[in-house]
């Protein structure tokens, strides 16, 4: 029997890239799936504190084992921002995703009028946590740097994708396929160092 994993998230584009790139031996059900449950206040003052707060509290809420991503956009010339505050960065709530995602994206630009090339250097930072009802199983976290652009570009992808500049493809990530966001993006990169422990972790389970 497969073990079951929620991903604690509602955001579509999240759990394709986890279902992508942990296809294993799990069944990876998402909240909408499995819930309803209490929204879980992320009040950390970092990606992993606030990855780690989820992954706990909807595993001991769920009685699942849990992996959490909490995951952002810093920008260095706006100091750090809009980092943990990077899903409501435009101060507004929608249901509609991708109406929240152009507002960020708007704000973003907005701020970054007149910020020479050299000095829009960004970094997509994503902090990974996977636990059951009792305890924190395995933490990792990626990073993945670029440049802001000054206009969206491309369609793939979601949040603040269309404006972040990968130079050595001299591609923004939303202009980028599934299979090379996945080889490069910062959760990508935690998700490659999770997957080894989390098949060693239901290995361990299934023969315990």
């Amino acid at each position: 029997m497969r073990t079951k994993i929620l991903v604690a998230t509602t955001n579509s584009g999240k759990i394709a890239e986890l279902r992508q790139m942990l296809a294993m031996d799990s069944q990876l059900v998402s909240l909408d799936e499995v819930g309803p449950f209490p929204e879980v206040v992320e009040d950390g003052a970092t990606f992993a504190e606030n990855a780690r707060k989820k992954a706990c509290e909807y595993a001991r809420i769920s009685g699942l084992w849990t992996v959490s991503d909490d995951s952002g956009l810093v920008i260095d010339a706006l100091r750090g921002a809009p980092g943990i505050h990077s899903a409501r960065f435009c101060g507004e709530t929608s249901p509609d995703r991708s109406e929240i995602d152009r507002k960020n994206i708007q704000k973003v630009l907005e701020l970054m009028v007149g910020v020479p090339a050299e000095q829009r250097t960004a970094r997509f930072v994503c902090a990974l946590c996977l636990a059951d009802p009792d305890q924190v199983l395995i933490e990792t976290q990626g990073t993945f740097e670029g440049l802001i652009t000054s206009e969206k570009m491309g369609g793939s992808g979601f949040g603040y994708d269309p404006i972040f500049w990968v130079s050595t493809l001299k591609k923004t990530v939303a202009q980028l396929s599934p299979e090379q966001k996945n080889e490069l993006s910062h959760r990508g990169q935690a998700l490659r160092r999770l997957k080894p422990m989390l098949e060693e972790l239901l290995l361990l389970r299934a023969n315990g």
